[in-house]
């Protein structure tokens, strides 16, 4: 591709590795980009979010493609995962410690099935303290690294399909499609006191964002190859 190509518009396909924030990867394709081309500054940015504990797709534009973002932003994505039951966490997944245990003598593979019917539809959903969500300012991560509680309002989300892929319990592997705004950290949560238990998010994948799937994304260092190619 020219520098030209990168300034009229690119979308690119990024498989996020795990632990890198989303900001990181745009940061490292762009100073990359700009390096190439000898640029002093180009628009590259994501649409959609992925946690550092998450892999898989993510969608970076460059150029005067950025001004797709939200629209791209706005699309049906697909997740991977497992959800691990029995235990909490304050953040929903692995970021933060175990904070509860709870019984599961009384989960049945049957109870774990059926419970995932309760979720598929427009349901309201909580999301999770440890988010970028603002909130006075200041992002809800922020307020609860500082140990500060505050109140979050549920929100209409859709869940368009769930289902259970594999139970080697405690884990429990999913595979969900849902639409913008759904925090799977807060599904797992969801799920688990559906079970009267608890769980939390012990891994996830990206895998689709509307049309656009994993299966053809690069990773960071396949993008970097391509541009001294």
């Amino acid at each position: 591709m020219t520098v030209e190509d990168f300034k009229n518009g690119q979308v690119l396909l990024i498989d996020k590795p795990l632990e890198w924030t989303s900001f990181q990867v745009v940061n490292k394709l762009r100073w990359h980009i700009r390096k190439h081309y000898n640029l002093k500054k180009i628009k590259v940015g994501h649409a959609g979010t992925l946690d550092p504990l998450a892999t898989g797709l993510l969608i970076i534009c460059t150029g005067k493609q950025t001004k797709s973002i939200e629209t791209y932003q706005g699309q049906i994505k697909e997740y991977t995962g497992t959800f691990t039951i029995g235990a909490t966490t304050p953040s929903y997944d692995l970021e933060t410690e175990i904070d509860h245990t709870f019984p599961t003598e009384h989960i049945t593979p049957e109870l774990i099935q059926e419970t995932t019917t309760k979720f598929v539809g427009k349901i309201q959903q909580k999301p999770p303290i440890f988010s970028a969500i603002k909130k006075e300012g200041k992002r809800l991560y922020e307020l609860a690294r500082a140990g500060k509680t505050t109140e979050i309002k549920s929100r209409e989300i859709e869940i368009k399909e769930f289902e259970i892929t594999k139970i080697d319990f405690p884990k429990v592997a999913f595979r969900v499609v849902c639409s913008k705004g759904t925090y799977i950290r807060s599904l797992a949560y969801d799920f688990g006191l559906a079970l009267n238990s608890g769980a939390h998010l012990s891994s996830l994948r990206r895998t689709k964002i509307g049309d656009f799937s994993v299966d053809n994304a690069q990773s960071i260092d396949e993008f970097v190859a391509s541009l001294e190619s």
